[in-house]
């Protein structure tokens, strides 16, 4: 799981509901001061997560000039669940987001001036989420609006590596046979001090357990999707750590090539660079959405931060 350098919201970060067509979810929400916002960031959390995962993004991308809104997917920590496993299909998920987009867009921040592009952004298991919310509205409208871009943060063409794999398949097994408080327990055999150690154990025990096996399935089974992305025609930017244990990197380099994709390696990081190293994953993200006049596919080689 994605371990947030903190977990205390800076005063300017407004936690609250985000009210769609497909439910209420809660979020973290951070807007620019006193100007309107360049664009309105949607950022997805992935496995295990939430939107904490992105707390120490929010505040350097409002001050870049871009509102962020980072959300508890269904059944993660915050936010209700569903009734059943097929609340919790890719498909439900990535029409989820882009409930949550829709609402965005319709409902401008408190300045009340208009949203701007709006950029999705989703973290490993949020990518593919993300990415299925953009091949929805690619094959629904012809297009992929309302996603001027997508970012897929340590994210890959389809399920995780062998190992992840074993793992998650074993979390799938434990849950219902010895309930979150005992995996818990078993994976941390020692309590860690302190407010995020804290928060992690509050997460983990507030996730829907039929969300974690559901979206388990989707990471050891979500098959290659990258030719349909690269079909739906949304600038696309591939950002990772130098080593990820999810998906390898040379996979994600040739994941960007196959897209025409920006590429972003961020040093010193692995599988959660915008928990890792906040600062150079948001000056990549602001760097790429400034930059998407450019011609698409021009920066697929890494860019190291």
């Amino acid at each position: 799981m994605s371990r947030p350098p903190f977990v205390v919201a800076p005063p300017a970060v407004r936690a609250g509901r985000l009210a769609t067509r497909r439910g209420t979810f809660a979020v973290l929400d951070a807007a620019p001061a006193g100007t309107p916002p360049a664009g309105t960031v949607l950022l997805v959390p992935g496995y295990t997560g939430s939107k904490e995962d992105f707390i120490a993004l929010l505040m350097p991308l409002a001050e870049a000039g871009y509102r962020a809104v980072a959300v508890d997917g269904r059944g993660q920590y915050e936010t209700p669940g569903g009734a059943g496993r097929r609340a919790y299909t890719l498909g439900a998920l990535a029409e989820d987001v882009r409930a949550q987009a829709e609402a965005l867009r319709s409902q401008p921040p408190a300045s009340g001036s208009p949203p701007g592009a709006l950029h999705l952004v989703g973290h490993s298991l949020g990518g593919l989420i993300a990415r299925g919310a953009v091949l929805r509205a690619a094959a629904w409208q012809g297009k992929p609006e309302p996603f001027a871009s997508l970012t897929l943060i340590g994210s890959g063409p389809g399920k995780v590596a062998r190992w992840p794999r074993w793992r998650v398949r074993a979390l799938s097994v434990a849950l219902p046979l010895l309930g979150a408080e005992a995996v818990w327990r078993l994976l941390h055999p020692v309590a860690e001090p302190g407010e995020v150690g804290a928060f992690l154990r509050r997460r983990w025990l507030a996730n829907e357990p039929a969300q974690l096996r559901a979206t388990g399935r989707i990471l050891r089974h979500e098959p290659d999707r990258v030719a349909a992305l690269a079909a739906a025609a949304v600038p696309v930017h591939v950002v990772s750590g130098e080593r990820d244990g999810a998906w390898p990197v040379p996979l994600l380099d040739r994941m960007a090539l196959r897209l025409g994709a920006h590429r972003t390696v961020i040093r010193g990081a692995e599988h959660s660079p915008n928990c890792e190293a906040p600062g150079a994953t948001a000056a990549a993200l602001t760097a790429f959405w400034a930059g998407l006049g450019a011609a698409r596919g021009a920066a697929a080689v890494p860019v190291r931060r």
